[in-house]
């Protein structure tokens, strides 16, 4: 098997061949990835609840009304419970972790708190739970064609309407990905 490339920092498309229900059509923001694994947020995903009910939830009173209605996305079928803030802000945040030159990600409640109060990040995408990846396990998939990766755009996960994401990521290859076949194959 050939070695796969780190895939920190990259988006990982779902091919049309991929039917878990976890992971159809999905576009993947991989936060980690390393020889013991990989962790990534699927960016989406929009859940039926908003930034609002969860910020209510934390009694987080909000500043700016119209942040309530920002969606929250399904991060993945691991710890739905758990809380990712991905952004582009590097601010000083605990817990944060940078991924790439520009793109964060926050555990910690200290950013939803800034969010309340109109000191958030700009660009931000509240995401609940997670997907993961045993050693080798991604590698595997890849080697299975279950997944096309790109290098992230930050257009596609902050500002991409989510129903367009999956096409508009599979674009940066240059790639129509409603014409690819689904059933896989290796020469």
């Amino acid at each position: 098997m050939e070695s796969i490339e780190n895939l920190t920092g990259h988006l990982l498309i779902a091919m049309p061949s991929m039917l878990d229900p976890n992971f159809e059509r999905t576009v993947t923001y991989i936060c980690e990835h390393s020889d013991q694994g990989a962790l990534g947020i699927i960016v989406n995903q929009p859940l039926d609840m908003d930034i609002g009910e969860v910020l209510q939830q934390l009694s987080l009173e909000l500043a700016d009304p119209a942040v309530a209605s920002t969606p929250i996305i399904r991060g993945g079928p691991v710890e739905l419970q758990r809380g990712f803030v991905i952004h582009q802000s590097p601010e000083g945040w605990d817990s944060t972790v940078a991924v790439a030159d520009n793109i964060f990600v926050t555990t910690s409640q200290d950013i939803l708190g800034a969010i309340a109060a109109g000191n958030g990040p700009e660009r931000a995408l509240l995401a609940l739970g997670y997907a993961g990846w045993g050693a080798g396990q991604l590698e595997e998939e890849m080697s299975a064609n279950a997944w096309l990766s790109v290098p992230a755009d930050p257009g596609i996960i902050f500002s991409t309407p989510f129903e367009d994401r999956w096409r508009q990521a599979a674009g940066l290859l240059g790639i129509d990905i409603a014409t690819l076949s689904s059933e896989a194959g290796h020469a």
